[in-house]
This record gives structure tokens, sequence and C-alpha cells, in this order.
């Protein structure tokens, strides 16, 4: 019984902002690495392109684009549900459990009154819409431009073009946040 006395919704509503934190931190950690990841691998497909000379290859740009621009949109998203739960969820509750005078974990809102605050996310927005989507559609032309052009991979970037479409809203979507 003495160690359910110890048990306070406080402590349990602290012991779920560490973990949280611990997640987003990871999640950061993840998302930061994906945006290199797809530069060394997009980089790493254009010279081999170069190399071989076989243009065909730069569709697997938008491939790698997609499923790791996808990945690390999903990702981004997940860390900022995290910053809102622990501002309009997390920091209310405790406050109110504990009597605590004004914001209970300022960080979260402080960090986002910076006045370079907005610029930063539209220009973040802009090097994200670079690396995932404009990236691969170059490579796209440039594949469309080639001599070696063959129907059935003309189907397969057009695909790729209207799915690079829907990831390249979804940022801008996400960004409108």
């Amino acid at each position: 019984m003495a160690a359910t006395e110890d048990v306070t919704e406080s402590r349990l509503l602290l012991a779920e902002y560490d973990r949280i934190k611990e997640e987003q931190k990871t999640r950061i950690g993840f998302r930061d690495n994906l945006l290199y990841f797809t530069l060394a691998a997009s980089t790493a497909v254009l010279a081999i392109t170069v190399q071989s000379r076989q243009v065909q290859l730069l569709l697997t740009v938008p491939v790698i684009c997609l499923v790791l621009g996808w990945t690390y949109l999903v990702n981004d998203e997940k860390i900022s549900a995290v910053g809102c739960y622990i501002r309009d969820r997390l920091g209310p509750r405790l406050a109110e459990l504990t009597g605590a005078h004004g914001v209970v974990f300022g960080w979260e809102t402080y960090h986002r009154d910076d006045a370079s605050r907005a610029t930063r996310k539209r220009l973040q927005n802009a090097m994200d819409l670079f690396t995932f989507v404009v990236l691969p559609v170059i490579c796209m032309t440039a594949f469309w431009c080639s001599s070696d052009v063959r129907p059935l991979l003309v189907i397969v970037s057009l695909a790729q073009a209207l799915a690079l479409a829907v990831l390249g809203r979804q940022f801008l979507r996400y960004a409108e946040r």
C-alpha cells in the first residue's frame, strides 16, 4: 500500500513528460538524419548515373525522396504534436494540480515567440521541398530530356511525378500549421 501512496497524478505527468520529451529528442535526431541520408543517397545515384551513362538510374532518386520524404514529414509532425500536447494538455494539467502560477514547461512556448521563427520555418520548408520534391523532379526532367526515354519508364516517371506532387502538397499543408 505504501508504494501506491507515492504515486501521484503530478508524478505520473512528470514521468510522461520525461518519456515524450525523450521520444521527441529521438525523433528529431532521426528526422535530421533522414535529410542527410536523402542528400547522400541522391548524390550517390547522380554519381553512378554520370559514371555509367545510364540515365534511367535517375528515376531511383524520386523513389528515394518519396520514401524518405514521407518518413521525414511524419516524424516532423510527431515532433510538433509532442510540443503541442505538452503546451496544451500536459503543462496546464500539471499547473492545475500543483497550483503553479504561470506556464509550466515554459520552453515549449518561449522558443515559439522568437521574431525570426516564421522566416526560419519558411526557409526550412523551402529546403525540405527542394530536397524531397524539386531535386527528384530535376532528375525526372533530365531523364525526359535524354535520348534514352522508354515508354514504360515515362509512365513510371509520371506516376512518380504525381506522388511527388502529393508529397509537396503535404509539406505545404503541414507548413501552414
